[in-house]
């Protein structure tokens, strides 16, 4: 339940990145959900393997290279989908981080919703 909540708020805090910022596009709430999806999937499967490969960068930029990272990710959900479209890689990492803020508040909700008792 937990996991199915998150994924329709995290589609629905795509659809808000699209509406607050021009530099992101997303063309209905179905691409919302799939763009959420495959941006999971991705953090999912590729983001340890680049972390992992990219870990001197990060070290010596003091952890700044995971934003661009997360960049990454999000640009590259954007480039496989149909719906879903980002302008640039400047956009990307704006767009990036308005997602990434809202993940967290969504998590914090979230795991108080869930609490274990």
């Amino acid at each position: 339940m937990r996991l199915l909540l998150k994924w329709l708020l995290s589609a629905a805090s795509l659809l808000f990145v699209a509406y607050i910022y021009s530099g992101v596009e997303v063309k209905s709430f179905t691409s919302a959900l799939i763009a959420a999806f495959v941006i999971g999937l991705f953090n999912v499967v590729l983001r340890p393997v680049l972390v992992v490969l990219t870990l001197p960068v990060t070290i010596v930029t003091v952890g700044l290279f995971l934003f661009v990272i997360n960049a990454l990710m999000f640009w590259a959900a954007a480039s496989v989908l149909d719906g879903f479209h980002v302008a640039g890689f400047g956009a990307a990492l704006l767009g990036s981080l308005i997602y990434s803020v809202l993940g967290v508040i969504i998590e914090s909700a979230l795991g108080g919703l869930f609490a274990k008792k």
